[in-house]
Order: C-alpha cells, then structure tokens, then sequence
C-alpha cells in the first residue's frame, strides 16, 4: 500500500504561530518570527531570534561545532544544548534542542516532542470497512467500526473499539510515548500468541488532542508488526522509515 511523503522545503520557511517555551516554571521564550528549517525529511525544528529568548538561559561555551547547516557556536540552553549560526540564511537564529527546556507551546496548544508539520495532515475517519489484525494465526481485533488515521508519510492506522479486542492475548506494559499531533498515550501492550511474546506492539490515547478526538479509548497496532485484512484482502506490511 502506497501513501503520500512529506513535503520538504529546501529552506527556511516562516512560521505563523506564536512560539513560546517554558523552563523552571518561567517563560523563557516567546517569538512570532520563528523559522521552520527542515533537518531531515520527516518534519521540521523550530530556529528561533536569538533577541526572544530571555537573558540567561543561553550560555555562550565558546565551542563551535558542524551542524546540519554548517558551522554553529554552541550554547548551554536550559538543561541542554543550543547553537547559533553567525553566517548564511539562518544568521542570528538559535536552534535549542527540544529537551532542553521543559515545554514548548504553539499559540497556546502544548506541542510535545518536535514541532508539527505545516505541509502534514493527520485526519481520524470514522470507517466501516472490515478490518481485522491477527499475528502467529491469533486474531487480535475485528471490526466493521474503527477510525482509520490517516498522517501523512505514515501508513493508514487503524484504532479498534475495545469491544472488538481480544484483551486474552494483551499485556499490558510501562512503555509511554508521546506524538505532536495526538498527544500522550494512557496504555501500551504486549501481544503472547502462545507461540511467542511480542514486545509493545497495541497502544491507546484516552485524552488525545482535540483534532483526533475520534480516536478516544481505542486500540491501534503497528501494520508492521502484525498481518492485517481489509475487506478480506491482505495487506502487505509497510516499510515505514519515518515512523
């Protein structure tokens, strides 16, 4: 199955929303002339005015260091490491590492784990196409109502209503990630087909962010991972890099 890929400018691009960060319970950065600048394919990294970050939390170590973008000086940012261009179209804009600081916020909307992707779509669908997951001859999920997510660069994910899980083969795990479109996930699980034990392959959010609402206290797997029908057709496993 084939799918769109992401868009990729091949430079700086503005940003229109305000950005702003916060560390140690303080706003330590806030900006409407913040810069897209892709580092690699799959979405962008905010470059950020060196004049809108607050005083003191950059701290110049006079080393300077090769980049994604040439030659940067590099800096102490919050509880981790920034750096700055001197030359070129990205001259007098900081890139500060994500974690560095304790949070980032799009006008007024948390954004967790990189910046959101301006050439992206993700859509959660209501669907009633016959889908089942299986793995190992187990059938693990089986519907004619999930909500297939559709995000661009990805393949189609499809999120089960609990009542159509067979929970008899899901344990569940501490594993906890996070999404810049959808939010935190509340559940991992483990699938054990009695013929092995694979490793965190379902997960669920049961507070996503608004735009994918839809996908409340359902149940997704990695297409990867496990062999899915659609409408009685297989569906080959998709080769996702960027996933």
């Amino acid at each position: 199955m084939s799918y769109p890929e992401p868009i990729v400018p091949t430079g700086p691009v503005p940003v229109p929303r305000r950005i702003r960060a916060l560390h140690d319970g303080k706003v330590v950065l806030d900006t409407l002339n913040a810069v897209y600048v892709w580092e690699f394919p799959p979405y962008p990294q905010y470059y950020l005015p060196a004049a809108d970050i607050a005083d003191g939390v950059l701290t110049d170590t006079g080393e300077t260091r090769t980049f994604h973008h040439g030659e940067a000086r590099v800096m102490q940012a919050g509880s981790g490491t920034a750096w700055q261009y001197d030359e070129g179209e990205l001259a007098g804009l900081v890139r500060v590492e994500w974690d560095a600081l304790d949070s980032w916020f799009e006008e007024d909307e948390e954004v967790f784990v990189h910046p959101r992707n301006p050439y992206a779509r993700v859509d959660a669908l209501k669907s009633t196409r016959h889908v089942q997951v299986s793995l190992d001859g187990v059938v693990l999920a089986d519907s004619t109502s999930t909500v297939i997510v559709y995000e661009t660069g990805l393949p189609p994910r499809y999120y089960f209503p609990r009542t159509a899980v067979s929970f008899a083969h899901l344990e569940p795990t501490d594993t906890a990630t996070s999404c810049p479109y959808k939010g935190h996930t509340s559940q991992y699980w483990s699938i054990r087909t009695g013929k092995a034990l694979y490793d965190d392959l379902a997960w669920s959010y049961n507070f996503p962010a608004a735009p994918l609402l839809p996908v409340a206290n359902h149940i997704a797997f990695f297409n990867e991972k496990v062999d899915l029908t659609l409408d009685g057709t297989p569906v080959d496993r998709p080769i996702t890099p960027f996933s």
